[in-house]
């Protein structure tokens, strides 16, 4: 998933600020029409990865012989110091991963860890295929298939047919998104039906149900088993905290559906799972979008096609490597590392669950996105800098519009993904606890510990109204520190 947030969406977003702010009646808000929104989507000190085999066109099969699954709470004090250590060589960077001849697939559970998982993959922020065996007792992939392998159309109505989802416009480009609207799940699936009959064709265009809160507006008991490897999800963790949303969604839709060129919302990680049917994607590592940007300065919106290799119209395209493509079978889950963009196409009628997610390994490149967001509103916008009252607090407005989140959300995020690990180190884990154990805790209060210091830092964050807050950044980051010192790694 993404927010569309272009220049032009900026552009836009100022212009209603100032119109306002000249009419004498400019708030704190941004009027949602100005805006369009929408959800695409789908170093040193680090020992040698381990070898996995790769995945071109075709996986290349091969066995693991790693360590046992982790205990529970996710992360051992081994892999812990390893990450700790990573991370202090690597300072403030972000997080790159530099291009691959292939992406490692996973082949069996049983030896397949979460420091695997870890030393393989989060740290050198690189993408995997899991197969099938991951997911074999889903509850979708029994019930939401036929026994041929295609959507159950009849139990997805029997079950889910009167709740309304988002479907997309595939044919219509709307910045580099496409157009959405809402209709019952049973009037998507007769459009389905159709499009099936007419040759994967329809007077419709061709539409794609994505970004459908399953778990957050349907019961959705033994639907999926949230693998091990993404348990450590502060941004879902987050808003199920406020009870307010969630970043879980189901995809669906026919063959040719596709998700145009982009990257993930706010650099988080992802991870998807076809339940039914394949997809292609087309991945690109971080860095190499900007060779692909045209003369104009824009980021394509499809990257198949041939203007693509006009030179007038992209004069860097040869400095960027071609894409890393694979096909995604039925059953497997692909990992999609932090800042990655990609594009990615149904090959035949598909159903999947996708998730959004952000921790400790990938918080320092959220944090980099957000200043990045912030820069790009202020340089739109720097020409009213001296006449427009609060200038920085609306640069923050438009922010939040545009990105889905400012810099005093943010703080609110760390602050209670820390307050909530704080605890677990206070009270202790029981033993079928389902929360992170005392190892995730301490380098989850590490990795806040070394953001959070650049956010009060920040002059612009400086700026922001904190007499509400509680705590204070200062005291909360302080805090934090004791605690790290009182649990650091000999």
């Amino acid at each position: 998933m993404r927010l569309v947030a272009s220049r032009a969406l900026v552009r836009s977003a100022a212009h209603e600020i100032r119109v306002r702010w000249e009419r004498g009646a400019l708030t704190n808000q941004v009027p949602c029409e100005c805006l369009a929104v929408s959800a695409p989507g789908e170093v040193g000190g680090v020992p040698k990865v381990p070898e996995f085999p790769l995945l071109s066109r075709h996986y290349i099969p091969g066995v693991l012989e790693l360590r046992s699954p982790s205990e529970p709470g996710w992360m051992d004090r081994e892999t812990r110091v390893l990450a700790e250590r990573h991370f202090r060589a690597a300072g403030d960077g972000e997080a790159g991963g530099g291009a691959l001849g292939g992406v490692a697939f996973i082949a069996e559970p049983a030896t397949f860890s979460y420091g695997d998982f870890v030393r393989g993959f989060l740290l050198p922020n690189r993408p995997c295929v899991f197969s099938s065996a991951f997911t074999r007792a889903w509850g979708c992939r029994r019930r939401w298939v036929t026994p041929a392998g295609r959507p159950d159309f009849d139990y997805l109505l029997q079950t889910y047919g009167d709740v309304v989802v988002p479907v997309a416009d595939c044919g219509v480009q709307e910045y580099n998104s496409n157009p959405k609207e809402h209709m019952p799940l049973r009037d998507y699936i007769s459009y389905w039906k159709e499009y099936i009959q007419g040759d994967c064709s329809s007077p419709r265009g061709c539409l794609y149900l994505k970004d459908w809160h399953l778990c957050r507006d349907s019961p959705a008991d033994d639907v999926f088993t949230l693998p091990v490897y993404f348990s450590s999800d502060w941004l879902n963790e987050f808003w199920d905290t406020l009870g307010v949303d969630d970043y879980r969604f189901v995809y669906a839709g026919p063959t040719g559906t596709w998700s145009p060129f982009h990257a993930d919302i706010f650099r988080s990680f992802s991870w998807s799972v076809n339940v039914c049917g394949r997809k292609k994607w087309l991945l690109f590592p971080p860095g190499q979008e900007e060779a692909l940007r045209d003369h104009l300065g824009h980021l394509p919106y499809d990257v198949t096609v041939p203007a693509l290799m006009d030179k007038c119209l992209h004069p860097r395209r040869t400095l960027a490597g071609p894409a890393l493509e694979l096909t995604q079978e039925a059953g497997e889950m692909v990992f999609v590392p932090s800042g990655w963009h990609h594009q990615v196409h149904n090959l035949d009628d598909t159903i999947s669950i996708n998730h959004n997610w952000v921790n400790g390994f990938n918080l320092a490149n959220m944090w980099h996105f957000l200043q990045q967001e912030l820069r790009a509103v202020q340089e739109e916008v720097g020409q009213w800098r001296d006449s427009m009252p609060d200038w920085h607090q609306h640069c923050q407005v438009i922010m939040r519009s545009c990105s889905g989140i400012n810099f005093e959300e943010f703080y609110h995020f760390l602050k209670v993904i820390a307050e909530r690990r704080l605890c677990i180190l206070e009270e202790g884990v029981a033993e079928d606890d389902t929360r992170p154990g005392l190892e995730q805790a301490v380098f989850d209060v590490g990795r806040i510990v070394d953001v959070l210091a650049s956010v009060v830092t920040h002059p612009d964050f400086q700026r922001v109204d904190t007499g509400t807050f509680s705590p204070q950044p200062e005291k909360l980051l302080q805090r934090l520190r004791r605690t790290v010192a009182a649990t650091a790694a000999p």
